[in-house]
């Protein structure tokens, strides 16, 4: 059995050795060991598709100021699960940070084809609403009841 064992690694050894002779040889034998990374995959969105909500004005549906979006949560599959709007206060001060349900959003368009953002919540639900605090459990306020509420989602 050892003798089985020691011309196998006598094999091997010797494949090993008999490898490419040249720099060329072996730098193009790594060259090809190597995986080759996939070229990134590109989607093209034209003006009218997409935009940016950060610092956005909000709105309720009497047409109110609510405040200014400042932040997005997300969950760990990257899906919108609350907008962070900057109620109240005049010019940031006395301001509070709520977290609202991203499905109590809605974005309207408008005249100039960009979208409004409205709540459907009144100034008086935010006023009441518990203050966001990064690093802290998070309270969402949401215009209606979800069907289940999931603390690991």
């Amino acid at each position: 059995m050892r003798n089985i064992s020691a011309a196998v690694a006598a094999i091997a050894l010797a494949g090993f050795l008999a490898g490419p002779s040249s720099g060329e040889e072996l730098q193009a034998s790594q060259q090809q060991a190597q995986p080759t990374t996939p070229a990134p995959f590109v989607t093209v969105l034209g003006s009218w598709q997409a935009e940016t909500i950060l610092g956005k004005d909000v709105r309720s549906k009497a047409n109110e100021n609510i405040g200014r979006v400042v932040d997005v949560l997300v969950t760990h599959d990257g899906r919108a699960r609350a907008a962070i709007i900057d109620f109240g206060g005049f010019l940031g001060v006395g301001s509070r940070k709520i977290a609202v349900d991203w499905e109590a959003l809605r974005f309207v368009p408008t005249d100039d084809g960009r979208n409004a953002i409205t709540l459907d919540l009144t100034r008086d639900q935010m006023k009441a609403a518990p203050e966001y605090k990064e690093k802290r459990v998070v309270m969402v306020l949401g215009a209606a009841a979800p069907a289940q509420i999931n603390p690991y989602e």
